[in-house]
């Protein structure tokens, strides 16, 4: 008599080594100006938000992504992870992490 399987449901991904998981954001449907664009001329998107970063890369001070930091990414190298049903996660290389976005919060200058 076979066993039935369970069905098992992840509710955490964690990367291991320098790499960080990206929820993508949504692909653009209109331009700057307001022009609506059909689905067929999708624009890639390659922007997102670290939704977790693996133990080495928070360890690392010489890599300043952390968790929620907005990211431009390179999507060549990024792995899609079946995780979702609208499936916007992706687990990136720190390497292919090419921008962060920010706000200067850096003190004012002294006069």
């Amino acid at each position: 008599m076979a066993k039935a399987r369970k069905s098992t449901t992840f509710e955490y991904v964690e990367p291991i080594g320098a790499r960080v998981v990206v929820r993508k954001d949504e692909p653009k449907r209109t331009t700057k100006g307001g022009i609506a664009l059909p689905d067929q001329a999708e624009i890639p998107t390659i922007t997102g938000r670290i939704v977790t970063i693996s133990a080495q890369v928070e360890n690392d001070d010489d890599v300043p992504l952390r968790q929620y930091d907005k990211v431009l990414f390179h999507p060549k190298n990024a792995i899609p992870v079946d995780f979702e049903s609208d499936n916007q996660l992706f687990v990136v290389p720190v390497e292919d992490v090419v921008a962060v976005f920010r706000r200067d919060n850096r003190p004012p200058a002294e006069e």
